[in-house]
């Protein structure tokens, strides 16, 4: 079998998970198919070790621009640094290399690379959860999800923050020596080989920016951590100890939306999941997310996405 070159991209201020994650993942899954299945080369700005934001170094292999062999995989990690390594040249380097590997890959806030490089125009991509509004702002091209753990787009893939660097490589172990292998590399790292849920499972209730102190953030809490609960006006007035009347108004000054769209929303993204990752029929799904018939998610999914669940599934369906 030939070996797979995997180029990891870093700069000072890396976050070292975003780095470090994928390439665990790639070890292991040497040790699990007994031979050098992937070849792992660190590439920083000029060639010299980094130092990532958590203070820890990282040495490197060669500098980007000595990259000159084809590349089967390109991964750029993410971190504080980012905004520093958008240099033009380091930019013109990842766009080179990116043009002679048969796939790239972002993690965390490494898409911003990846958007300045001219990579993500026109493709749907994710980031983390904290920085997909940034993302969407500085790059208007790019169709940012940021419900997403990653996001494939042809040979794009971009991932979300931190840990699901390591869901990302897991899935391209599985698109490259199926699902026997990478769930064995699962295994191994003590990680689901796809983890329950999206990023809303972390930030649904985050997006609106709700401070901490609200007398809304146990009612965002209980919505994100129970999407399927009853979650009427009233039951929700009384777990925030007001008047329906006001926590109508709060909602609206504090998160933009209705209190029912809200728990719409966070159930369309429960069964987003829920589609993607199991075989659960249309009407388990819909009752496992608080719709409580097929009809009452569909119209949701209309509103909320546009396409009726059935064709959600079959369009973003996963192994």
């Amino acid at each position: 079998m030939a070996e797979r070159l995997v180029a990891l991209v870093v700069y000072p201020g890396i976050q070292m998970l975003d780095a470090v994650g994928p390439a665990e993942v790639f070890a292991v899954a040497n040790r699990v198919l007994g031979d050098q299945g992937y070849r792992l080369v660190v590439a920083s700005p000029d060639g010299a070790a980094v130092r990532a934001d958590s203070g820890l170094t990282m040495a490197a292999d060669r500098a980007l621009a000595d990259l000159a062999e084809n590349v089967d995989t390109l991964v750029v990690a993410g971190g504080f640094g980012v905004d520093a390594a958008s240099a033009p040249d380091f930019v013109a380097e990842i766009r080179r290399v990116a043009g002679r590997s048969r796939r790239v890959c972002s993690v965390c806030s490494g898409a911003f690379l990846l958007a300045e490089a001219g990579l993500l125009a026109g493709r749907p991509a994710t980031t983390h959860w904290l920085v997909c509004a940034e993302l969407a702002r500085r790059y208007p091209d790019v169709r940012v999800e940021p419900d997403r753990i990653f996001v494939r787009a042809g040979a794009v893939y971009t991932s979300a923050g931190v840990t699901a660097g390591i869901d990302l490589a897991l899935a391209l172990v599985e698109a490259d020596h199926g699902a026997d292998v990478a769930r064995a590399v699962a295994r191994g790292l003590v990680v689901f080989l796809q983890r329950p849920g999206g990023q809303s499972q972390f930030s649904a209730r985050l997006d609106h920016g709700v401070a901490a102190e609200s007398p809304l953030r146990p009612v965002l809490d209980a919505i994100a951590a129970e999407p399927a609960a009853d979650h009427r006006a009233a039951r929700l007035a009384r777990r925030a100890g007001m008047s329906e009347r006001h926590l109508g108004r709060l909602f609206c000054a504090q998160t933009g939306t209705t209190p029912a769209r809200f728990v719409e929303r966070v159930r369309v993204e429960a069964a987003r999941d829920l589609l993607e990752r199991s075989t659960l029929s249309v009407e388990a799904v819909s009752r496992r997310s608080g719709f409580g018939s097929d009809e009452t998610m569909r119209r949701a999914f209309l509103r909320v996405l546009g396409v009726p669940p059935a064709d959600y599934r079959a369009r973003f369906r996963t192994t």
